[in-house]
């Protein structure tokens, strides 16, 4: 009898990811920076707020709704709110921190990082446009050394859903991720660059983590602003912010309702 063939670690990784392809997704983890974003869906799949202080470390301002919608069981984490200023903890590092340690407490199937951005109209963005992610890269980590420059620009592409753009007919782009609200100069170079249609505090960030622990991610941006539109950027967003929440809340729950009963491989 010949002894059994040995297989390599990254034979052993496909044959794991295979499977994990193949599982229905029971469990999603949606990552969501702004309450004002947060609660339209939180209400809209009759989440309960979680006040178990265990799941996460303590005196952490992170908020975890959490509950079932027809066959998905569903978690949603937002950062919270600056204990001192009161204001919604954006950006990567907070949105960074709350996805590896959502991840670690929740093992979901699949993440959806939902959000508002602003939307170029050179790339044909308009406000209330509703976008589903291909690629994720940052604008504003800027290292000029060999290898390090790459490094700092950390370009990925997101889990593929073919089928899901096709049926719900959704726009697709790059996006690109800073932790400003505003476009220096600097970063306008890198974002086109980045071949980038949309902008976000968050994306990037959630990528980054989400490969590193090998989950799949799906992005989906509603357009708040056009950053090279004439308006000022603060300005447009906060004039269109609950409009186009609006506009986020449906787009996520027809990927929700597409993703109940479906594997990986069948989006």
């Amino acid at each position: 009898m010949s002894p059994p063939e040995e297989i390599s670690d990254e034979e052993a990784m496909a044959a794991v990811d295979e499977v994990i392809a193949l599982k229905p997704i029971s469990t999603v983890l949606i990552i969501i920076a702004m309450q004002t974003e947060a609660l339209p869906l939180v209400n809209k799949f009759q989440l309960e707020e979680d006040t178990d202080a265990c799941l996460f470390p303590q005196k952490v301002p992170w908020v975890r709704y959490h509950g079932t919608y027809k066959d998905l069981h569903i978690d949603l984490v937002w950062p919270g709110k600056d204990p001192v200023l009161g204001v919604d903890n954006v950006g990567t590092v907070s949105a960074s921190l709350v996805t590896y340690a959502s991840i670690q407490a929740f093992k979901p199937d699949l993440i959806i990082n939902a959000g508002t951005a602003g939307g170029f109209k050179a790339k044909g963005a308009c406000v209330g446009d509703v976008y589903i992610a291909s690629d994720v890269a940052f604008h504003d980590r800027r290292i000029p050394i060999p290898v390090f420059d790459i490094y700092g620009i950390g370009a990925r592409r997101t889990c593929s859903t073919p089928n899901l753009l096709k049926e719900l007919n959704l726009k697709v782009g790059k996006l690109s991720t800073g932790d400003s609200l505003d476009m220096s100069l600097q970063d306008e170079t890198s974002i086109l660059a980045n071949d980038a249609t949309i902008k976000d505090m968050e994306g990037a960030a959630v990528a980054y983590v989400a490969e590193l622990l090998s989950m799949p991610a799906i992005f989906i941006k509603a357009v708040t602003d056009i950053v090279d539109g004439e308006k000022p950027t603060t300005e447009e967003f906060l004039q269109n912010l609950v409009m186009v929440t609006a506009a986020l809340d449906q787009a996520v729950t027809q990927v929700i309702d597409f993703i109940t009963g479906k594997c990986l491989s069948s989006l």
